[in-house]
């Protein structure tokens, strides 16, 4: 059985469980609390609760992780977990998802938020709050151990990341001071050195697992993909493109012991593997750089991996043919919010619509592993979008394992949420590599691209033929849907906010949708922060 981190750093690291002293939580209307006082728990135990704000969303045990909420001011404390958040802001507004509940997510749907939109504060807050958890430590513990170090300051860099990209000019400190403001481009500069910095200090890349005592923790491998992220990037963050660069890192990814799974077990694809619940000891495990660790009963948090599995399924949709009554491997949790919009089902049936069939269907009528839709019993078209039984499912994410069992507490999920993981690397290489030859990948591009479609048992070409850009936009659709990345990508193809010549159904909140303003490309600055912090700005185009 997995260990998890706080095996790793025992035995303070028990404390990402149970660690209220360390809790530095306020609510979403003022600006974090400084944890800046005397704590009496072990500097492990300061590094686990880092590690633990991208998985769990307070300091409870035992039947629910989320008690004692970091993040306050939402009635439902299983909301406000970093996972939860990063998919609602990143998923929704996009071609890919949407959601029939409240809560402020159908402004979310339509690309119609402001600086008091209640998203926009928690994901801010979120990250904020992780960073100040990470200064917290570097300030009492940053000098004890080179490693701990390294892993800590690229926990920070990669919620830096996650801000830059959601909000531009941000507010930043490495300290437990107020945060100055940093302009995009400066922040871009600063992570690049960062990681950089500390590339030499992390852990070898190598494949871990439940089993071993350092799963969960970040090496080398994550601090190259990172990178490679910031350069394929590089010209919407700073205005210069790193093309060269992004293909390089993700080259050295590649090259590492991390790899793409392309061993499947029974009826469940290699590709499938990598979401399920026991992809932490499966071959799915070489594939995952940063698992965000889920064990039931120990961290039972409805933020991450438990929300991508409970809100994608209804009662009767059932992904495993052996277990028709089992829906998707928990028990009780089928909340059925999420759902792919018509221009995801286009990416794979682009000349009909996706059948009406279950998912284990839909794969082999799609001819891609990939395409692990629900259609049966349900509509097509969202007409709609506040009625949940509208639209097809998606049963990408489940909570069985690969025997087909489920784990000792079913009601929570053991799914690992992959943060990070190698495919990124070949996508990042393949759009690099057409970007540098005028559009279309060169014979090695096309081979790379190949690798990753061929794990799908989707259609290749020959590596003297090539993929186009936008072939390439839409395969990151085809291989991360869901998965909180995809605004990120259709901002960097110009394909988000403004006159893009883009369109899918319900953007900008119409049926048929219709373009929204460029100035969305990027998030406003919450009011509250701007009303605790005279050092921030708000961003061009929002008014307070």
């Amino acid at each position: 059985m997995k260990r998890y981190i706080k095996s790793a750093l025992a035995p303070a690291a028990a404390l990402l469980i149970s660690l209220a002293s360390t809790s530095c939580l306020n609510d979403l209307d003022k600006e974090p609390i400084s944890p800046k006082i005397d704590l009496n728990v072990n500097n492990d135990g300061l590094l686990n609760k880092c590690y633990a704000n991208f998985g769990i969303n307070g300091n409870g045990s035992g039947s629910n992780s989320d008690d004692d909420p970091d993040v306050k001011g939402f009635n439902d404390p299983g909301m406000t977990g970093l996972v939860r958040a990063m998919f609602n802001m990143n998923e929704l507004p996009t071609d890919e998802a949407t959601c029939s509940w409240g809560d402020g997510l159908q402004e979310l749907n339509a690309a119609k938020f402001d600086p008091s939109h209640a998203w926009v504060k928690l994901y801010y807050t979120r990250l904020t709050l992780g960073i100040t958890f990470c200064n917290q430590y570097l300030e009492v513990a940053g000098g004890e151990d080179k490693q701990k170090t390294a892993e800590c300051r690229f926990l920070r860099a990669m919620q830096y990341y996650l801000l830059m990209d959601a909000y531009g000019n941000v507010g930043f400190s490495t300290s437990l001071e107020k945060p100055h403001r940093m302009e995009r481009a400066e922040l871009y500069k600063w992570l690049v050195e960062e990681l950089t910095a500390i590339e030499p200090d992390l852990a070898e890349p190598r494949v871990k697992t439940g089993s071993d005592a350092d799963y969960g923790r970040v090496d080398k491998a994550a601090c190259w993909l990172l990178l490679s992220r910031l350069y394929l990037n590089a010209e919407v963050y700073s205005g210069k493109a790193e093309w060269q660069k992004a293909k390089d890192y993700a080259k050295k990814v590649m090259d590492s012991p991390y790899d793409i799974n392309t061993t499947s077990v029974g009826r469940w694809s290699a590709y499938q593997l990598v979401f399920m619940g026991d992809n932490d000891r499966s071959a799915a495990a070489k594939e995952i750089l940063f698992p965000i660790v889920n064990i039931s009963g120990k961290t039972a948090s409805y933020g991450n991996s438990l929300f991508l599995i409970a809100a994608c399924f209804d009662p009767s949709m059932h992904a495993n043919p052996n277990d028709p009554t089992g829906s998707n491997g928990l028990v009780g949790q089928q909340w059925i919010g999420l759902h792919p919009r018509v221009t995801l089902l286009k990416k794979f049936f682009p000349s009909t619509s996706a059948p009406e069939v279950p998912s284990y269907e839909m794969t082999a009528q799609a001819g891609d592993d990939r395409a692990i839709f629900w259609g049966e019993g349900r509509s097509y078209e969202i007409e709609n979008i506040t009625k949940s039984a509208e639209g097809y499912g998606v049963c990408k994410f489940l909570n069985y394992n690969s025997d087909n069992s489920t784990n000792a507490d079913p009601t929570f999920a053991d799914m690992d949420w992959p943060f990070m993981r190698a495919a990124e690397a070949y996508l990042n290489y393949a759009e690099a590599d057409a970007r540098l030859n005028g559009g279309k990948t060169s014979q090695e591009g096309t081979r790379v691209l190949n690798k990753l479609r061929d794990r799908a048992h989707a259609s290749t070409r020959a590596e003297s033929s090539s993929y186009s850009l936008n072939e390439i936009c839409d395969e990151w659709a085809r291989e991360f849907y869901f998965e909180g990345m995809r605004r990120t990508t259709l901002v960097r193809f110009g394909l988000f906010g403004g006159n893009t010549g883009y369109n899918w159904d319900w953007k900008g909140g119409e049926k048929a949708g219709k373009d929204f303003e460029a100035y969305k490309n990027i998030y406003p600055l919450p009011l509250t922060q701007l009303q605790s912090n005279s050092n921030l700005k708000q961003n061009p185009g929002y008014t307070n």
